[in-house]
């Protein structure tokens, strides 16, 4: 009779297919630092979540050595995204085992690892400031700030 051994399908510390486009250094280099890294992509956040509250969830998980806020490139408000930096990457794994799928403002955000955190990274890619997702979003969504820059452009020179 075997024995439940909960860290067999534990996938905390397997890394996403996901790999960021604009990294400077090669593939290899990308796969190490991921498998290194004490820092964590947060995704689907709502435009109106607040650092405090990223804080409060996170360091749940462990000590949270800092949060940076994705910022919509232009407008320099809030843009659904953000990056949590912990200590150790026990306490990353914890966050991811514990804290992805969870609700923060009524949205289900989602964890992933990053390489690391450097400057200039905290704004949006897409042509509108803010993230390249929410530019193809064809839903009207309160907690990403209502429908997406081209449907609602759309919808004014329809009016």
């Amino acid at each position: 009779m075997a024995l439940f051994d909960a860290r067999a399908r534990d996938k905390a510390r397997e890394l996403s297919a996901y790999r960021d486009q604009r990294y400077s250094g090669s593939l290899r280099d990308q796969e190490q630092q991921l498998k290194n890294s004490t820092t964590l992509y947060v995704g689907n956040l709502s435009y109106y979540t607040r650092e405090e509250q990223v804080y409060e969830l996170f360091g749940r998980a462990g000590d949270v050595r800092r949060v940076i806020m994705g910022l919509d490139r232009f407008k320099k408000t809030p843009c659904g995204f953000c990056f949590v930096e912990y200590y150790t990457r026990d306490e990353a794994e914890n966050a991811i085992r514990c804290v992805n799928g969870t609700r923060l403002d009524d949205r289900v955000i989602r964890t992933d690892w990053d390489a690391g955190f450097i400057e200039g990274r905290q704004f949006g890619r897409g042509k509108h400031g803010g993230q390249v997702r929410d530019e193809y979003r064809k839903d009207f969504d309160p907690g990403r700030g209502g429908w997406n820059k081209i449907v609602a452009t759309k919808n004014n020179e329809n009016l």
